[in-house]
């Protein structure tokens, strides 16, 4: 019998408010010593009163809008109820049947091939505080810092219209460009700012039915959830193949050991005993806010894609690369907001961007809003080569220089000599210089090798160190050698 997998994912992302969601304590908890930014509210004190974040329930409906949703013109909070260390008060203010933003979709691509996935609901909630485990002279203990409960976080629940490890992370990078270009989350999967839960089954191909899900948690990497996916999906294929019953749970990722491991079993809704938040009173949307929100939406990954293809003339390839994230797309926009945007200048910035400025940014495990260089300061580079003052090789060098210092191109390019030789004289004396120290590779190619022009232009770049143009000193070579 032939399976299929189906995989829904639930996003969780804290949103960058400046105040927690239910009081006024500072949200920026990640450099702040332990139970710092706490109040009697997030530490769930009896006889407290919370209160909304007016900011955090824009950026939901913003993202709600951006995800194709109906924002409900009626929504309420509710109790979730459960006895974890991480909520002390024992239950998590979240929303249940009446969220934000409903019945939504959104496009992906695997293998050239597009596909609609259904986006159920998108809803707001708080985050927990965060548990330390500590095995001190054999004697394990845990601590809790209060810090980061409260902290207004997102739930996008996902349709389970997924049916491979690969969609399930194009989905994910998808999802994590739109956040970044409302500019709603940091998307941060290392520090917990983005997170995601898989609910993965498998079925008999051409079954309606759905199997018995299993949740995968503690996945921080676009590749551990595509790696915890493709575990997941063989270990449950072998069980259903052997006839045996799977059952619904919640298992762990262990990427040092690429496997997941049942951690308890699976709760239902029932299970948390959802009642509506006596403390806060139900939202009322009228479409007066919706359209004020629909107006502020930025221009979203998709269609600026299609934008840059049709102004820039840039292949759909670039121009998926570059979008991915708002801040390179904006990156790339800015070097060609000053002087020339023509295709050939959009096309070399392209590859400069996607070609050593990744490069650098990845060595260096920066950022390009980090970055030392500016966009003018890129452009001015490209410029320099496309005119001849500089040769292709030495831009590269120039170029890592701009990056660790932040110093101009022209600067680098005159303390370092780089400048390109347009001195006659010096062409030739160079050229010369190499004929003679190369006779074989001269007899190869007036014995018909061409090939061996190749090696000679190698030559006058090392002997030059880069400071000829190579097609420039490739016609030397021919004229020289013969004898034209």
């Amino acid at each position: 019998m032939e399976f299929e997998t189906v995989i829904g994912l639930e996003v969780h992302a804290q949103l960058l408010t400046k105040s927690k969601m239910y009081c006024r304590c500072s949200a920026d908890y990640a450099n702040a010593l332990p139970n710092t930014h706490v109040c009697p509210i997030c530490l769930g004190m009896p006889g407290v009163l919370p209160t909304m974040n007016r900011q955090a329930i824009e950026y939901v409906m913003m993202t709600a809008l951006a995800l194709n949703c109906e924002v409900a013109s009626y929504s309420k909070f509710d109790r979730k109820n459960y006895p974890y260390p991480d909520l002390m008060k024992g239950y998590q203010i979240s929303q249940y049947d009446a969220p934000i933003g409903l019945k939504g979709w959104i496009n992906i691509q695997v293998e050239g091939v597009k596909k609609k996935v259904g986006i159920t609901r998108v809803h707001l909630e708080e985050d927990v505080a965060k548990m330390i485990h500590h095995n001190e002279g054999g004697e394990p203990h845990s601590l809790v810092d209060v810090n980061r409960a409260g902290v207004p976080l997102m739930e996008i629940v996902g349709e389970p219209d997924l049916r491979s490890p690969e969609e399930a992370r194009q989905y994910l990078i998808k999802l994590h460009s739109i956040l970044q270009y409302l500019g709603v989350s940091t998307g941060n999967m290392e520090e917990g700012s983005f997170r995601c839960d898989a609910n993965i089954s498998v079925r008999p191909v051409d079954s309606a039915e759905f199997g018995h899900k299993v949740e995968v948690k503690n996945m921080n990497s676009f590749r551990a959830v595509f790696r915890a996916m493709e575990y997941e999906a063989r270990r449950q294929r072998i069980i259903a193949e052997e006839g045996k019953k799977l059952v619904q749970e919640t298992r762990g990722w262990v990427e040092e050991e690429g496997m997941t491991v049942s951690q308890r079993s699976k709760e239902y809704a029932h299970d948390y005993r959802y009642f509506p938040e006596p403390d806060l009173p139900p939202l009322n949307i009228d479409r007066a806010w919706v359209d004020f929100i629909r107006a502020r939406l930025p221009e979203l990954p998709e269609a600026r894609r299609e934008r840059l293809v049709s102004q820039y003339g840039l292949p759909l390839y670039d121009a998926n690369l570059l979008t991915e994230s708002r801040a390179i797309a904006e990156y790339f926009e800015g070097c060609l907001k000053l002087g020339d945007a023509s295709a050939t200048k959009a096309k070399l910035v392209s590859n400069w961007i996607l070609g050593e400025y990744m490069r650098l940014m990845k060595a260096s495990n920066t950022e390009i809003s980090d970055s030392k260089v500016s966009p003018q300061e890129l452009s001015r580079l490209i410029d320099l080569v496309q005119a001849g003052n500089i040769s292709g090789t030495s831009a590269k060098t120039v170029f890592e220089e701009m990056f660790n210092t932040g110093k101009p191109a022209d600067d680098i390019i005159k303390q370092k000599g780089l400048a390109q030789i347009t001195d006659t004289h010096e062409v030739e004396a160079v050229i010369e210089q190499v004929i003679g120290n190369n006779p074989q590779a001269v007899m190869d190619y007036r014995a018909g090798k061409t090939q061996s022009i190749k090696f000679l232009v190698g030559q006058v770049m090392k002997a030059s160190k880069g400071r000829i143009n190579a097609n420039q000193a490739q016609a030397w070579l021919i004229k020289k050698i013969e004898g034209k």
